[in-house]
């Protein structure tokens, strides 16, 4: 069987690395179709490290119709205007509305599941409200089924870090 995904706000290609380990481990065999990466330097990395040439840069200047058709959308949206070392601005700034993106291409391209990834400062952001936006969102506009968030520590998977993050899929 096989999975096309998209791998949005890619970085390196971690979050990627992941969810293919995980599809092999079922005998699905994963196929990235479209990546989105803004930054030059992990573009570098990214480029060294996969095959596909079809990577994009500033996701708010893509038209959905240009991404090809996908089963999966993998997507680590930025965490600075949420992360309790930032000026935790939230939707007031760009970075934080990049999840509203997100959301135009699940609405436009219907893929069959999605997994996002962000700090666990999302949880509490503006007393809550920032997730209640997001799952408003994913369950009501988009009627997705999201089970609630979850906080995931890396170095419960072997990764030598304590790096906890949120996790929503649907």
């Amino acid at each position: 069987m096989i999975v096309k995904f998209i791998d949005l706000f890619a970085g390196m290609g971690g979050f990627r690395l992941g969810f293919e380990n995980a599809c092999k481990k079922l005998n699905i065999y994963p196929k990235c179709v479209f990546t989105s990466e803004i930054k030059p330097h992990a573009l570098e990395v990214y480029n060294k490290n996969f095959v596909e040439k079809n990577v994009k840069t500033d996701i708010t200047k893509i038209s959905s119709e240009d991404i090809p058709g996908f089963d999966v959308l993998l997507g680590g949206f930025p965490c600075q205007a949420f992360s309790l070392a930032g000026k935790r601005l939230g939707f007031e700034e760009t970075r934080g509305t990049l999840f509203f993106d997100v959301a135009e291409i699940l609405r436009r391209k219907r893929p069959k599941a999605f997994f996002l990834e962000n700090v666990k400062g999302l949880l509490i952001h503006d007393k809550g409200k920032t997730i209640q936006t997001i799952l408003r969102v994913l369950r009501e506009d988009l009627n997705y089924y999201v089970p609630d968030p979850q906080i995931v520590n890396a170095i419960n998977f072997g990764v030598p870090q304590h790096r906890e993050r949120v996790y929503i899929v649907g």
